[in-house]
């Protein structure tokens, strides 16, 4: 947890102490990581560690806004399913599970077009899945329990024996859950701007960041490595808080 907290307060804070992030200097096209440039700059001379802090703003906050919707219209699909016994709604969220994200996100982005309102699309359209199976199997086993029964014997109805009774007891799997499901989402919205599928140059954003500095990677790798670690990083960082919550 203080690790997250650490990180939050240098992507709150940092770029007051950067460079501005899209500001061109073609006197320092490519240059190593330096005092006056932490982590180098790219091919046209902008600070790295900048661009790298104003991505995580735009990635990571894409990525908690699109986790934030998947996991409770998921949820709330799965826990009404189970409650009511409408088995179909899971065997649909199998299908649709199935269905490589990437994929989406290259039909969504012919419709629409690359950029931030396809990258939403595709990973809404298939994220939901997880959590409805999740919450689907886990109301099941709920709803059968003593508390529910009395609950129903003494006249509530069904939104408020799932909203009262088997919410708060399906909560902490469903927040586990959540965590983990933090490293993927982040690894497809970065795949997706990777592509050519989201933000659009010269916003900063980490996949994106990686796709500009490959041709680079040999003369200047700092231009892959910088946006790559920070991606690994923060997505070990939540699976293993995701991990620690379901060992609690």
């Amino acid at each position: 947890m203080r690790r997250l907290l650490i990180l939050l307060l240098v992507l709150v804070f940092g770029l007051s102490y950067l460079p501005d992030p899209l500001a061109v200097d073609y006197g320092a096209i490519l240059a190593p990581p330096s005092a006056a440039h932490l982590l180098g700059t790219d091919q046209l001379g902008r600070d790295v560690a900048a661009r790298l802090i104003a991505g995580a703003r735009l990635t990571l906050g894409l990525t908690l806004a699109t986790l934030a919707v998947t996991a409770v219209s998921g949820t709330v699909l799965g826990a009404v399913a189970g409650h009511l016994g409408l088995r179909a709604v899971p065997r649909i969220a199998d299908v649709v599970a199935a269905l490589p994200t990437i994929l989406v996100g290259l039909i969504t982005a012919a419709i629409l077009g690359p950029g931030l309102p396809s990258v939403v699309v595709a990973v809404c359209a298939v994220g939901w899945s997880p959590f409805t199976r999740q919450a689907y199997h886990l109301t099941v086993r709920e709803t059968g329990r003593e508390y529910v029964e009395a609950a129903r014997s003494l006249g509530a109805g069904p939104v408020r024996v799932i909203t009262r009774h088997i919410a708060p007891n399906i909560a902490g799997p469903v927040l586990a859950h959540l965590c983990l499901r933090f490293a993927g989402t982040l690894l497809t919205v970065s795949g997706l701007s990777f592509l050519g599928l989201g933000v659009q140059p010269p916003v900063a954003e980490w996949g994106a960041m990686v796709a500009d500095g490959r041709t680079y990677l040999f003369s200047s790798p700092h231009l892959v490595l910088a946006p790559a670690v920070a991606v690994v990083l923060t997505a070990s960082l939540a699976t293993a808080l995701g991990r620690s919550a379901l060992r609690e």
